[in-house]
């Protein structure tokens, strides 16, 4: 079995509150050590009420100081939104703090709208200085050499697992170009998947952090008793999706009495679109669960996959991602 791992985006549901939200991130997270999850990841986002991951350095550290083995890292910084130092500062204060424990996944998105990106890094000309940042935050990383006039202090010399995060064929030649690992954002875009992949794969550059490419796909996973119920609990991410794409963006809402009720919801061209950006989800019963986690991997060959889960009832999450767990073992 490849690894897997869990994406959480720190929802804030509706009747409750970032404190809340953040105790269930750690229990969260501890589940998923107990279960088995390679890595846990958060990503950050700003001026979403119903995400509660904006600072996320602060995050990762409170999950890897409530937790003992499992990976914790960024899914991912908005490399854009930060000065790359920092972002070294940050990762080599938490990969001191955890040694052998920490991620870091850039993206090259704000993360947010274009008020809250302004709001962020005023001087910020344009992603397309993404490459030139990651590069520089990678020297950040290097033992420091004799007469360097900027250093991170922690950060040189410090491993800290870099990874390339996208949504499409940018992000895919920049890691294969860097001889980084690659993660594909499939959960929410998944259309350029497949090229990607196949463009990562070719044209990869082994370097001294990486000899051969390494790819994690996202997927949307919910697991329930029934397919019926697993389907119903998934009517929260839809919604959500809607939500945002009507420039609505709010607290995670509770789920709809069916699955079929979406179609109430929303109109069929915005159904269309939500089932398209959702495309690589499996939803259902164990046995369905195991059977369309099976085939995706037999499909697209991923070397690890990163499952998310945007379930309203904390219990209900929790339960999904150990219901997965125990039928892919």
């Amino acid at each position: 079995m490849i690894p897997f791992s869990v994406l959480d985006l720190a929802p804030v549901i509706e009747g409750s509150d970032a404190t809340q939200t953040f105790a269930n991130t750690l229990d969260l997270a501890r589940a998923a050590e107990r279960l088995g999850y390679r890595r846990y990841w958060l990503a950050e986002h700003h001026n979403m009420p119903g995400i509660a991951s904006a600072a996320t350095a602060v995050l990762i550290g409170h999950v890897a100081g409530g937790t003992s083995k499992i990976r914790v890292g960024a899914g991912g910084v908005m490399l854009p939104n930060h000065a790359p130092l920092q972002v070294a500062e940050q990762f080599g204060t938490l990969a001191c703090l955890y040694p052998g424990r920490i991620d870091l996944g850039l993206g090259r998105a704000p993360g947010t709208d274009q008020a809250a990106a302004h709001a962020l890094r005023r001087y910020y000309q344009n992603a397309e200085e993404f490459p030139a940042d990651v590069v520089e935050l990678m020297r950040y990383f290097e033992p420091a050499r004799a007469g360097q006039a900027v250093r991170a202090v922690p950060g040189a010399g410090i491993e800290v697992e870099m990874w390339i995060l996208g949504s499409s064929l940018f992000g895919a030649r920049l890691a294969a170009a860097l001889g980084l690992s690659y993660a594909f954002a499939s959960h929410f875009a998944p259309d350029a998947m497949e090229e990607a992949l196949a463009l990562y794969r070719r044209d990869f550059r082994a370097s001294s952090r990486l000899a051969q490419p390494h790819v994690m796909l996202a997927l949307n996973v919910v697991a329930a008793d029934t397919d019926g119920e697993a389907a119903r609990l998934f009517t929260t991410q839809q919604q959500a999706f809607v939500n945002l794409r009507r420039g609505h963006p709010g607290l995670v809402p509770p789920p709809l009495a069916s699955a079929a009720a979406m179609n109430s919801y929303c109109t069929p061209e915005e159904k269309a679109g939500v089932d398209r950006a959702l495309a690589c989800a499996v939803i259902g019963a164990p046995a369905s669960v195991r059977d369309g986690i099976a085939a995706f991997v037999a499909r697209h060959r991923p070397d690890e996959l990163m499952l998310t889960a945007n379930v309203f009832d904390h219990a209900a999450r929790v339960r999904s991602f150990e219901l997965v767990m125990n039928c892919v073992k």
